[in-house]
């Protein structure tokens, strides 16, 4: 068993979000990530070609875009994410949502792929 304090946890930031992997030092087949996001004018779309992914919000409201639909998202729900589905979370004006991320695949390096699909502009074209 393997116990992390929540203020031990380092965040990394990316574009449109910041992350923490609270359990980096633990050998474990699958992970989880931490994920603050904040409202961005651009938000970018990315993906997990390796792995699903399953999402947890903890706080905030928004939509999940998720390769080309937005759904409405807010405290509670959970959302599953196919491997290699373009994605984005993005909270509605003046929110910060907090997401628990869960993946079967440990290494995030291996499972990362940021794409140039800005959610927005594909929500206003398709």
């Amino acid at each position: 068993m393997t116990i992390v304090p929540g203020d031990q946890v380092e965040f990394v930031d990316l574009p449109d979000r910041s992350f923490g992997d609270p359990l980096r030092t633990v050998d474990a087949a699958s992970t989880v990530r931490i994920v603050q996001v904040e409202r961005t004018e651009h938000p970018a779309a990315h993906r997990h070609p390796v792995s699903e992914k399953v999402i947890s919000v903890v706080e905030g409201t928004g939509a999940v875009y998720v390769d080309g639909t937005f759904t409405k998202l807010g405290r509670g729900d959970l959302v599953h994410v196919p491997a290699d589905a373009a994605h984005a979370t993005v909270p509605d004006p003046g929110e910060t949502m907090l997401l628990v991320c869960f993946f079967p695949h440990r290494k995030l390096a291996e499972n990362l792929e940021e794409t140039d699909i800005d959610v927005m502009t594909a929500a206003t074209d398709g």
